[in-house]
């Protein structure tokens, strides 16, 4: 399945629109850098991209595993630095609660760390390349 996600910014403001399909977030700078201060900027959503990716998993390898998950929590933490800005090492914290022992528990979260798709893209350096530019110019 290949995935395709997009922005579009509100007509005359720098927030946008993210839509993947039928789904929809806000993107956005805080009002200090020129934003609208209205949603997620792009670290933010590269972060909790890694959280959502793990929260998912583990709910798909528990139900795999027979294991009732009650509740997840993925807390992930980084930073951005340099010029050109980029992240710094990206940790994350996981609190998962279930029907199972601490053992089987703790396995299922290393499996996932092992497996997450987010996390191993960003591990092993998937690369991103710009593939077309349109522009249009409003001075004719």
């Amino acid at each position: 399945m290949t995935f395709e996600v997009r922005t579009r910014s509100l007509p005359g403001r720098p927030a946008a629109i993210g839509a993947a399909g039928p789904f929809t977030l806000v993107v956005d700078r805080p009002a200090d850098g020129g934003g609208d201060g209205l949603g997620f900027n792009g670290g933010q959503l590269l972060y909790l991209a890694v959280a959502g990716c793990v929260s998912n998993d583990l709910f798909r390898e528990a139900r795999a595993a027979g294991i009732t998950l009650h509740r997840v929590e993925v807390t992930v933490h980084g930073d951005f630095t340099g010029d050109p800005a980029v992240s710094t090492e990206v940790g994350y914290d996981v609190r998962v609660e279930g029907d199972a022992t601490d053992e089987r528990l703790r396995d299922l979260v290393a499996r996932v760390d092992a497996i997450a798709e987010v996390p191993n893209s960003l591990r092993r350096g998937t690369p991103v390349r710009l593939r077309h530019t349109e522009v249009a110019s409003g001075t004719g």
